[in-house]
This record gives C-alpha cells, structure tokens and sequence, in this order.
C-alpha cells in the first residue's frame, strides 16, 4: 500500500456514542447537532478521527445495531442535513469520520425481511438464512435460541443476536452487491471509514454444528459455526475490491473470537482485506465458569502475554493492531484495570492511557476516557438499558439461582451500560448532557468527574492524553518501532521497549498502589531522557535502579 495513504498509523480514533455524548434539543437523548458543537473540544484533545456508533433509521432494540433503512438517519439522532453539517464541520478541523457498518444481520424491520418473510418464493426470502428445522443447539448472543419460527413461511430464521436481528445470507451475491451499494453511498458523501460490526461472523459453516455449552449457558456457542467461516475472506478481499480500494480510507474490523494467528489473514497488507481488527484476548481475561459477568481481576502477567502475542504476530505479517481498552461493549477501563479510589483514579487512567499509547497499533479512545470516567454502580435493574443486562439478570436469578442483589454486583461491574451512560461534560444538572431526562441514568460522580473540571486543570487525565496523541504525530518510534517484552513474568510492573535503527523507547507501568524498587538494565544510566509520566517529580533521565510510585507510568527516549 501507498505509505502516504497509511494515515490511519498515525492517527489516534474517538469513539463516540450518538445517544450519550450530547443532546442539542432536550429530548434526553444525544444527537448529531450535539456532536457537532462539541468537535472544537475533540479537537483540543488532538484526536484525528471519530468513530461513531450506529447513526441508522433504527427501531433500537439494540440501541442501533439492528438498522432498518442504511440510508436514514435516526430521527432521534437528526436528520442527514444534520449529519452533512457535523461532516464538513469534522473536515473543516481537519478530524475524519469513520461509521458503523452492521451487514451481519439487519432490524426485522428492514423491508428486506418484511419481504422476507411473506413467503418462500419473495425474491428477498435469500436475502436471509432459514431451515424448515432448528439445525443445531446454537443460543443468542441476547439469551434464547438463535434459531425463530415465521409462521407465514413454516420456517425458522437465523438470529445470533436478538430476534429482531435476523442474520443476512452472505451467500447469496444479491446481498453482497446490496452491502457494496451501501458503502458507495457513505463513501460518496465523504466519510474516511468504516468500523465493521462482528464481520468476522458473516459466513456460516454450512454444515450449522453443534456447538460446545460454555460458561453455565443453556444452549451452545454458535461461534464454532460462524466466527472465521470457510468464505469470510473470499467476502472481505470481494469487498475490497469492489468498494474499499477504489477509496482512501480505514477499516477496522470487528472480530470476536478470533485469535492472532486467525487475525493474520484480515490484517496482513498483501492480503487487502482489513487494515485492522479489533480482538477480544484481553478483554477475556477477567473471565470465569459465567463468562464475563465475574468479579475476577485480571492477571498482569497474562495480559503481557496477550498484548505481546498481538504486537508480535502482527508485525511479522505486516499488519497492524487496534489498540483499547474499553468501548461500548465493556465496562470503564479505569474500574476494569486500573483504580477508581479517589486516591488512584486519575493516576492510574494517565498509566494505562500511557501503556497503550506507546504500542504499535491505532489507539481507540472511548468517550469520557480522556476524563477517567468509571463505572456507574447502577443499584437496580429498573436502571439498565441493556438488552444483553436485561438478559442477564433474569437467566441468573430465574436459571442459575444467583439472587438479584449478587447480579446487580455483576453488572455493576461488567455490564455494558457502564460505558452508556451520558458524557459529563460539567457539574450542572444531568452532567451537561440534556436539558431533558436522559435516555440512561448520568453517573452519579458527574460533579467530581466532568470534562469542565478537566479543562481547568493542567494536571488532569485530559491533558495528559492531549500529550499522549501529541507525541504519537511527532515521535517515529511509536509507530514504527519495534515491540519488545521486558520482564515478562513480573505479576506487578508492565515494562516494553520499542526500537528503530535510531530510537530506544522504554515503558515502565507499576499496575499496583505499592511503592516499588524497580532494576531495569536495558538502557544505559543517562542514556534516555523522560518523555512523559504521570508523576512530575520523575528523574528526568533514565536510571537502572527506579523507584516506581503507585500507579506510576514512565517512557524514557533515548
């Protein structure tokens, strides 16, 4: 690929949630006019892209992923004047625009299934997958079968996440071409990209096995029939082809269970597929027999390990990481894998901001990250929007004996709504977000954690993350460098390098609130000078023997 074309190295992605970020006409709900007066402050913060979350003509029972018309605007987030306008604002600062790209499945609103599934014989009934017969044990992503009977057509649709998202029929061209007229139409209205929802899932094994129980579920994991089907690659390198190279822009695609040897074929350039993937290795770390609602801290040691593998895999194949640690689909990195005390909080979002930062990849920051914003503590179910926590809940309390005070714990901890809840932009009323009644409940530390508060101080998450992307555009060694894994068994300090013929980075992360005496020889005392840490009494060069402070986050250049 043409290097000059290879922006998207350099560049820093902020995701944004539509709904919650910031809501232009008080309907407590976020919109495109309110993201629009809000690009000057993403443009302080340095970012070069926007990634933003489904923005389709929606009937949200997933708060957007399932779409029913890709050529409309939700009335509730605008209107496509409206998205034209933040567009060409985002432009004008000089900030891309990546969208979400749902083509797994569709709202069985779409009229391609209304059409669907009037009968056998409707040219559209292909556009999806049926079975006169439930082939297999599979379960939603969203609780039930995946499999639902259409009484008109006495035959069961495919579903991998809720009912009202039937899956669509990659094998059929018809679909495929359809997908393609899709991205020509964003394409032409000047978006840089697109993030491609589960596409590692669009194409079936045609034999629909079994698949394994896990995690105390009652029914078994599709993912054996569907992640990294026989054609997926076939449908990637064809969309790519048709569409994607004829334009220069990113793509990212989302990849659930999916390993690094799996990823190599999406990323690697002489395959022209994806520029990028998102994987999930670490954020499945802090798993346990219940999947990911457990209380379990993730080990240091096996997320170097995963971190490591993913920095070192794609680089051999000359692809190129995602690199984040929350979205809209996980709980606040700094209640995850850092500490939101009082005490800890800013410091140990500023060292985790800092470790992912100086790797090789495309960072991603979730909305209100640059604020080390944290979980919500919601303490009722009446509080969760979340179809996945609303399911949740009933199948612990209903299926697997847990009382609901222990799964509210659960969701407080894991639940995707931790990450939906509305950007605190100041300490006025409802955060900032609306003059309205919000969507969801506004976390109730907005007065403490808002972006205001921020702004004002020199020393908060903010600016330090400024700092983090100023020193990404200007510094070659964090894009080009490589990766290399110091120290690898230490179960309390994350310590890499990056190298290139001329530059020596070194990353020191204590990931505990312990003071420690820390003896690292790879650089020469001296020999780097401190590039940035969270702590401003950091020796100012590098020294072999260091005393790493609580949460302490150090990168010497040299």
């Amino acid at each position: 690929m043409n290097k000059e074309k290879e922006w998207w190295k350099k560049s820093v992605v902020y995701q944004v949630y539509p709904k919650s970020f910031c809501d232009s006409n008080g309907d407590g709900i976020g919109d495109l006019n309110g993201l629009t007066t809000k690009i000057p402050y993403l443009n302080k913060l340095g970012i070069d892209v926007i990634w933003l979350n489904p923005i389709y003509q929606s009937p949200q029972v997933d708060n957007g992923y399932d779409i029913s018309d890709y050529r409309e605007i939700d009335p509730a987030l605008g209107t496509m004047e409206d998205f034209d306008r933040m567009l060409e604002e985002a432009h004008t600062y000089g900030i891309k625009i990546i969208l979400d790209l749902v083509v797994n499945h569709t709202s069985d609103q779409h009229v391609w299934f209304q059409e669907a599934k009037k009968s056998k014989d409707n040219p559209y009934h292909d556009y999806y997958i049926w079975k006169d017969e439930v082939p297999n044990n599979w379960g939603s992503s969203f609780g039930g079968s995946t499999w639902e009977y259409v009484e008109e057509v006495g035959q069961y649709y495919l579903h991998l996440f809720a009912k009202g998202q039937p899956d669509l029929n990659w094998e059929n061209p018809k679909v495929r071409e359809e997908v393609y007229e899709i991205l020509r139409f964003w394409l032409e209205k000047g978006i840089d990209g697109f993030r491609m929802d589960v596409i590692t899932l669009i194409s079936k094994d045609p034999a629909y096995p079994d698949g394994p129980v896990i995690q105390n579920k009652a029914y078994g994991s599709y993912y054996a029939g569907c992640a990294n089907g026989p054609r997926v690659h076939e449908f990637l390198q064809e969309m790519n082809r048709e569409v994607l190279s004829k334009y220069d822009i990113m793509t990212v695609g989302e990849a659930p269970h999916t390993s690094a040897d799996e990823a190599v074929p999406y990323t690697a350039a002489a395959r022209n597929e994806l520029n990028m993937v998102f994987h999930f290795d670490h954020m499945h770390l802090d798993y346990n027999e219940n999947g990911k609602y457990a209380k379990d801290r993730v080990k240091l040691t096996d997320l170097k390990k995963v971190m490591t593998e993913w920095q070192e895999k794609m680089q051999a194949c000359n692809g190129w990481n995602s690199l984040y640690w929350s979205n809209h689909d996980q709980a606040r990195a700094v209640t995850r894998f850092g500490n939101e005390s009082p005490e800890y909080r800013v410091r140990s979002a500023k060292m985790l901001g800092t470790v992912l930062h100086m790797m090789q990849g495309t960072p991603y920051i979730f909305e209100g990250e640059e604020l080390g914003m944290t979980n919500a503590f919601f303490d009722k179910i009446e509080d969760y929007r979340d179809i996945e926590a609303l399911d949740i809940f009933r199948d612990f309390t209903e299926r697997k004996g847990f009382t609901a005070k222990d799964t509210l714990e659960l969701l407080r901890l894991k639940s995707r709504d931790n990450a939906r809840t509305p950007m605190q932009w100041d300490a006025s009323e409802n955060a900032g977000f609306t003059e309205g009644t919000p969507w969801i409940a506004v976390n109730e530390n907005y007065k403490e954690i808002n972006a205001k508060a921020c702004l004002e101080d020199p020393d908060s998450v903010f600016y330090y993350y400024q700092k983090l992307i100023r020193l990404r555009h200007e510094i070659p060694v964090i894009t080009d460098g490589v990766y290399e894994l110091l120290d690898a068994e230490n179960e309390k300090v994350y310590t890499y390098l990056r190298k290139s013929e001329k530059e020596t980075l070194m990353v020191i992360a204590n990931f505990t609130e312990e003071e420690i005496t820390y003896q690292a020889d790879e650089m020469q005392d001296g020999g780097g000078r401190l590039l940035i840490s969270n702590y401003e009494d950091a020796p100012e060069t590098f020294h072999k023997q260091m005393t790493l402070k609580p949460y302490g986050a150090y990168v010497y250049y040299g």
